[in-house]
């Protein structure tokens, strides 16, 4: 129990792989679940020691307890979770297909929810740990053509504070990071066809510039310390200003 583990979602790019890198040069174990064998494997060889490669596919949600008991068994505990995977979908809203809306939430929230509840039984075997969800700027305020994406991030925010009112009394703490507009890959996609949007994006943000993935990791890291014992049920805008930006 000298070691914390952890598990990151989505950890092989972007937020969810400053958030590995984060954990795992600070000697948390951490186990890096991504979708794609090659981009996984290689991101953990680039993060170091610390990093373990987990080639799971999060729609598939029945499979998710057993994935989680693996890692518990190897362990005998989990400390943190980072639910990071996500994927975004910009389409007007008329054009949006019930499968199209379905694809984003299974992803965004069914996922989440089932390997939290999966965690949470090991947490509370072992007396306890941190769950970080991670939000978006899309569930503090109306952003056009992302209605899936807004809708699974707005109910991440509400799962998190009902989770945490529950699970305080089993020394289970669960956050959210809601990230503003940070410099990743996911980002520059969706930005940089729209040049409207990004100048809205920097004119209504008070520190003018876009963030790093190592904002959010930094976040994460905090959320998941010892020093944030006393700590759950929030919502932390890592966002330049950006959520309450004139």
């Amino acid at each position: 129990m000298d070691k914390k583990i952890a598990i990151v979602t989505g950890g092989n790019s972007g937020l969810g792989y400053a958030t590995a890198k984060k954990f795992c040069d600070n000697g948390i174990k951490t186990y890096v679940v991504g979708r794609t064998r090659e981009r996984t494997e290689n991101a953990c060889a680039e993060i170091g020691e610390h990093a373990v490669p987990v080639i799971f596919d999060l729609t598939h949600l029945e499979q998710i307890p057993a994935m989680v008991n693996e890692i518990f068994k190897k362990e005998g505990h989990i400390d943190i979770l980072v639910n990071n995977a996500g994927i975004n979908m910009k389409k007007d809203f008329v054009d949006v297909t019930d499968a199209d809306f379905e694809e984003v939430i299974r992803t965004n929230m069914f996922s989440v929810f089932s390997i939290s509840r999966e965690v949470v039984k090991k947490m509370k075997e072992t007396g306890g740990g941190s769950i970080i969800n991670i939000s978006s700027m899309a569930a503090q305020y109306g952003l056009p053509k992302v209605i899936a994406y807004s809708a699974s991030k707005t109910a991440i925010e509400g799962m998190t504070r009902a989770m945490a009112v529950e699970l305080a009394p089993f020394g289970i703490r669960v956050n959210c990071i809601a990230p503003g507009f940070i410099k990743t890959k996911m980002t520059a996609k969706a930005l940089d066809s729209d040049p409207e949007r990004k100048n809205k994006v920097y004119s209504r943000t008070p520190m003018g510039k876009m963030g790093l993935p190592e904002d959010i990791a930094d976040a994460a890291y905090f959320y998941a310390l010892d020093e944030a014992k006393f700590v759950t049920g929030t919502v932390l805008p890592v966002d330049g200003g950006n959520s309450i930006g004139f």
